[in-house]
């Protein structure tokens, strides 16, 4: 049997990780009945709502981001600039 290494857990955590980002794009999608942009997570949505002084951005974003606090800083400023580089 294979032991897990370092690489091996960094792997294993990638793909979890693009797991859960590719969820949270399906699970928005369907909530906007299928009205997000393309490879649109819940938080990029948030700050570009925020950006356009939407009300659902103005809750959304400060809650998504103070959740997100302990592992990165301006978590959906982060995802929206990701997701800009990825667009055609």
């Amino acid at each position: 049997m294979k032991q897990l290494t370092s690489s091996n857990s960094d792997s294993i955590t990638s793909r979890i990780l693009r797991i859960l980002v590719a969820f949270d794009i399906f699970i928005f999608s369907v909530f906007t009945l299928g009205t997000a942009k393309r490879n649109e997570t819940v938080s990029a949505a948030a700050w570009s709502l925020e950006v356009d002084r939407k009300w659902q951005g103005r809750l959304f974003r400060p809650i998504i981001d103070f959740l997100f606090l302990p592992f990165q800083r301006n978590h959906c400023l982060e995802c929206w600039l990701e997701e800009q580089r990825e667009l055609p």
